[in-house]
């Protein structure tokens, strides 16, 4: 039977690991010295040799004619467990034994000593699958295990490994895959193989498999069946990255502000089938592509693309500014995120597209109000925002911001003059206001409820940003210190800096202390509370 690539040529020994001499080394020190440890955890990307390299530690350690660390492969012991024959080897997929009685089913076998071997060796692939009470039953056995039990655990998640566990393994970090070694390695299995494999064939599998072996091997085996003469066309057709024109399509939209042409290829895309999570993926690694060329133009050996598509990156590059396209990168990042939770993916993502169109301060014409610093008790430095989530944003209309008198500004000879209104024509319509309040509901939502239907202004020269709020109670509320901080967290996280907050209320009917719905701003309160989920109890 036809063997894949990657499973005819896994590493043997561990001279044939390649990229990892940091493990590969200390493994070998410590075979040689007879000083190996009880517990290994090894995590690292995937196809960067966890598993290989703990198959070969199991040969390794019960070789009867172990060389430098090595196994001989040539003595009954490894020739079996080569082959999978060897009982005192067992490989355990954690990913569909995730449950505590296949722990405690483990933990009670590995009190019987080895048949064959010196040691018993479990190796527990994707080990951060098991359940919490899974890793409680394993955790005894791997603490003080028998002298004879080994445990190689293996993950590309280490973070969702118990720290009860990590505690007690030896953990080693496996890098990822230089591409230049996984190209030079492809190229020794094409010679092998009697495969004619180019340079550049080599070099972009390199860049398409990220730094993983096994998904290069697994590649090159296409690129393979789909010809014995393996060029870059070759691999394009192979790997499914030929015909990407949409992908530049929507990038050359983006970049001219051409929201029309976006949606008309999003509205294509999605009348074939094409999901909008991986259309967001897509987009997010050109536009690191972009954020690469733009900031660093000579490293181009980062960026993973065919020769043509590098020449259209960089005239996209061209017409955005290095601030543009970390912005338009980050809220596709974000739309990425949302659209796991969104009931349509298709508006989440549209909905993304047209912000990317629209550029940081290009806005809606702001009224033609004058304005000037409002009172001190209207003053807010940094105000937490209560809002709707971005799947049900805010009504549409804006309500118009009245001028508000500023107060008199005293002078060090210790008269008065007063402050110079500022126009709103010098403002601009913050559209990722609803963003704002979205990150700020996260964090303190007990406020949220005060604006409601808010909006707001921001003037990026003086580094000022206006609140308009439908509820004068909110005023109240974000006088209080945390409430501050949290608002100025959230501009923070979303405009990239920090702004001076002014705000008002434009209901100013209320200033008797009534809320819109008649009740007192202790009622408004309680009642915003009850909605936002918060436990409510009067005396």
């Amino acid at each position: 039977m036809y063997k894949a690539l990657y499973r005819k040529w896994r590493p043997m020994s561990f001279d044939d690991v390649i990229a990892q001499p940091h493990i590969t080394t200390t493994l070998r020190n410590q075979i040689m010295n007879n000083k190996t440890a009880h517990a290994y955890i090894f995590t690292g990307s995937r196809g960067t040799g966890k598993t290989t390299c703990a198959r070969i530690f199991a040969k390794a350690v019960n070789c009867l004619n172990s060389t430098d660390g090595n196994p001989c492969l040539e003595c009954d012991i490894c020739r079996d467990a080569e082959n999978e024959a060897l009982a005192d080897i067992i490989e355990i997929d954690a990913a569909s034994n995730t449950g505590v009685d296949d722990m405690r089913d483990l933990r009670d076998g590995a009190i019987y000593s080895p048949e064959r071997c010196r040691y018993k060796i479990y190796i527990i692939d994707e080990v951060h699958m098991l359940s919490t009470n899974a890793f409680n039953a394993l955790l005894k056995i791997i603490e003080e295990p028998p002298p004879y039990v080994k445990f190689i655990l293996a993950t590309t998640e280490v973070h969702k490994v118990l720290p009860t566990i990590l505690s007690r393994c030896q953990r080693f970090d496996f890098r990822r895959i230089m591409p230049e070694d996984i190209a030079a390695r492809l190229k020794y299995i094409a010679g092998e193989e009697k495969i004619t494999l180019t340079d550049d064939a080599a070099s972009l599998i390199a860049r398409i498999a990220d730094g993983g072996m096994r998904d290069a091997l697994s590649l090159l085996d296409q690129c393979i069946a789909y010809s014995e003469n393996v060029d870059i066309d070759t691999v394009s057709a192979a790997a499914g990255i030929a015909g990407r024109e949409y992908l530049f399509d929507i990038i050359d939209a983006i970049a001219d502000l051409d929201a029309g042409k976006v949606l008309s290829v999003v509205d294509n895309l999605y009348s074939m089938s094409k999901d909008m999570s991986r259309l967001c993926e897509e987009l997010i690694l050109q536009f690191r592509n972009l954020m690469i060329i733009k900031s660093a133009p000579d490293k181009t050996g980062l960026i993973s693309c065919l020769p043509n598509e590098l020449e259209r990156l960089k005239a996209v590059s061209a017409k955005l500014s290095l601030e543009e396209i970390l912005d338009k990168l980050n809220g596709l990042q974000e739309c990425n995120e949302r659209l796991t939770r969104s009931l349509s993916k298709r508006v989440e993502f549209e909905m993304c597209l047209i912000k990317l169109c629209t550029r940081r301060g290009v806005q809606a014409t702001a009224p033609q109000a004058q304005y000037s610093a409002p009172t001190p008790s209207a003053t807010v430095q940094n105000t937490p925002a209560a809002t709707p989530t971005p799947s049900a944003p805010p009504k549409a209309e804006v309500p118009t911001p009245k001028a508000v008198d500023a107060p008199p500004k005293t002078q060090a000879n210790g008269n008065t003059a007063a402050k110079k209104p500022i126009s709103m024509s010098d403002f601009s319509l913050c559209t990722q206001w609803v963003d704002i309040l979205y990150e700020l509901s996260q964090t303190n939502p007990a406020v949220t409820g005060s604006l409601t239907d808010s909006c707001a202004y921001v003037n990026d020269t003086a580094g000022l940003l206006l609140i308009i709020a439908k509820n004068r109670l909110f005023l109240s509320l974000f006088k209080m210190e945390k409430n501050q901080n949290s608002l100025n967290a959230a501009i923070c996280q979303v405009l990239g800096r920090t702004y001076e907050v002014r705000a008002k209320a434009e209901d100013n009917s209320q200033q008797d202390g009534s809320t819109s719905s008649g009740n007192s701003p202790a009622d408004e309160i309680i009642s915003r509370a009850k909605e936002n989920g918060i436990a409510v109890e009067i005396e």
